[in-house]
């Protein structure tokens, strides 16, 4: 199964994201933080990581369907 270059980069930044939640996880483990706490950790970890914006130029008639 072949996914469109769209569709594959979203699943690229969706496992990067799902990736540095689980090492947030780790990390929080065994601490003493609230939930609104770890919920802070969390958006700061995916804000900081860089995610490309994929621009598809529509240069063919054909269109991909996903």
């Amino acid at each position: 199964m072949s996914f469109c270059e769209h569709c594959e980069g979203q699943r690229f930044d969706r496992a990067r994201v799902l990736r540095a939640l689980r090492q947030l996880r780790r990390e929080l483990r065994g601490t003493d933080r609230t939930a609104a706490d770890a919920m802070g950790a969390a958006l700061h970890a995916i804000r900081t990581l860089d995610v490309p914006h994929l621009e598809i130029e529509d240069d063919d008639i054909d269109e991909v369907v996903h």
